[in-house]
């Protein structure tokens, strides 16, 4: 149990104390947030092997209403990859945040947000996953609102009112899920509903249960919060690598796939309008992003707007409400974070050593900043779905869930992930060609002197994620064989 715990309050104790204590140097602060936030992924690994499926309770605040954590498999899967993500996004963050102002501050909330992700992660119900979720907007806002001009004043007052407004209706599901369920209300495959106490209410349930798929799926982008996504781009880019391919906005997904599996059961839902309601709001998030993403020039905006879409292949694969649908849901939550990530990094790189942040200010940035644009034409390629590729397999996994659910559901949903692998390629390769294929002219402004790769603690991440994208690729099969059962 003490091992636990130590996992999920390591970095908020580590975090909160960093504004308190005077770094000799930027290294200095740098070890001490290494040592947290390795220590942090040190005890995920060891609780992810020697934890699993075991119950921690804390207690009650109110009779229902329990905070307990359990690392299934589920929770498994979103722990393991925070773990593995959060130390390369830091070493990122080291260099990245020489050129921004007040990195004490960013520091302390960028490791405080690792506990209170792994915190949700191993939510063991609604009631300590809600709980969480909320304390993730406080503990990012900061995050998102660094910069501190009126830009990211404005993205943090979007992304906190949008997203705190869509708890409020998950809060809806909360309260009837406990009013529904058993005494514990704990996750359990099937869902926590009491069949005895839902007879005559099936019809309530339902629309509570879309109220809770709009809400929880804030924080996922879903039409009608898509908006605060792109607005939150303004953020240093550790920001958006991190919490925008992975801790927030997967956050979101997450929640989602508990909500229909864990929660309310497909049982209830599958064949119903709320299912109807809920793939075509996912499908309609998954075109729209695409088509966003194709019309946005800022590089930041274009991969957040791309974000958006494919949260929405995660929420349409829940929505299915099949284990197929499940499993592909859960592998491109996976599969997204490794690319995503990348594509940020490369963004944020071009942002600190050319001072470009346009698509068309990049032409000739192949010549002298040859790894970073190899590396974001490799990972736009993996996003695309090409095989050999991690995201083919996730794809691949949705397209065949939607085909055997059938049906204009089925139909639905693989147009949509058609429609948006098209635009992808549009949106990811039309950089790509800039930078690599297209010299620079005349009439644009000349690079900056320092413009050329960034050092290795950029480097290294993007990098290895690339060998990991291909590993993800071809070696998938242990990976989704796990998912498949769970």
């Amino acid at each position: 149990m003490l091992c636990f715990f130590a996992m999920l309050l390591l970095p908020v104790l580590a975090g909160a104390l960093l504004p308190l204590l005077r770094f000799r140097s930027p290294r200095a602060r740098a070890v001490y947030v290494t040592l947290a936030v390795l220590g942090t992924s040190a005890l995920a690994l060891v609780n992810l092997l020697t934890q699993r499926d075991r119950l921690f309770p804390v207690g009650e605040l109110l009779p229902g209403l329990a905070i307990a954590f359990r690392l299934d498999g589920k929770a498994a899967v979103f722990t393991a990859l925070a773990a593995f993500l959060w130390p390369f996004s830091s070493l990122y963050a080291f260099s990245y945040m020489e050129h921004e102002a007040r990195p004490n501050r960013f520091f302390a909330w960028y490791t405080m947000a690792f506990g209170v992700t792994l915190a949700l992660a191993a939510s063991a119900n609604l009631f300590t996953l809600y709980l969480f979720y909320e304390c993730l907007t406080l503990v990012t806002l900061p995050l998102v609102n660094h910069k501190d001009d009126a830009a990211s004043r404005r993205a943090g007052v979007s992304y906190a009112a949008w997203t705190m407004g869509g708890a409020a209706l998950g809060f809806i599901a909360l309260m009837v899920s406990v009013a529904f369920g058993g005494e514990s209300a704990l996750f359990a495959p099937g869902g926590v509903l009491d069949a005895s106490r839902i007879a005559g209410h099936e019809t309530v349930l339902r629309i509570v249960f879309l109220l809770g798929f709009i809400g929880f799926g804030a924080k996922a982008a879903v039409i009608p919060f898509q908006h605060w996504l792109p607005q939150a781009s303004v953020a240093p880019t550790p920001v958006t690598a991190l919490l925008h391919a992975v801790a927030v906005v997967n956050a979101g997904a997450f929640a989602v796939i508990r909500l229909i599996f864990d929660v309310f059961g497909t049982a209830l839902l599958s064949g119903t309008f709320a299912q109807s309601a809920a793939l075509s709001l996912a499908c309609a998030t998954v075109v729209l992003g695409s088509v966003m993403a194709v019309r946005e020039q800022h590089l930041k905006r274009r991969l957040a707007w791309s974000t958006v879409s494919n949260l929405s292949y995660m929420l349409m694969g829940a929505a299915l409400m099949t284990p197929e649908g499940q499993t592909g849901a859960l592998t491109h939550l996976v599969f997204h974070g490794l690319m995503k990530i990348t594509l940020f990094f490369c963004a944020g790189a071009i942002q600190v050593k050319a001072g470009k942040e346009y698509v068309q200010e990049m032409r000739g940035l192949g010549q002298a900043m040859p790894v970073t644009c190899g590396v974001f034409l490799y990972a736009g390629t993996a996003l695309v779905g090409t095989p050999l590729l991690c995201g083919f397999v996730s794809k691949w996994n949705l397209l065949t869930a939607a085909g055997a659910l059938g049906g204009w559901m089925g139909i639905l949903s693989i147009a949509s992930l058609i429609v948006s692998t098209v635009l992808t390629a549009v949106y990811v390769l039309e950089p790509a060609i800039v930078m690599l294929l297209r010299p620079r002219r005349p009439e644009d402004s000349p690079l900056p002197d320092r413009t050329g790769d960034p050092d290795a603690r950029m480097l290294l991440p993007m990098l290895l994620f690339c060998l990991l994208m291909l590993a993800g690729g071809l070696w998938s099969a242990p990976l989704v064989s796990f998912l498949r059962t769970l």
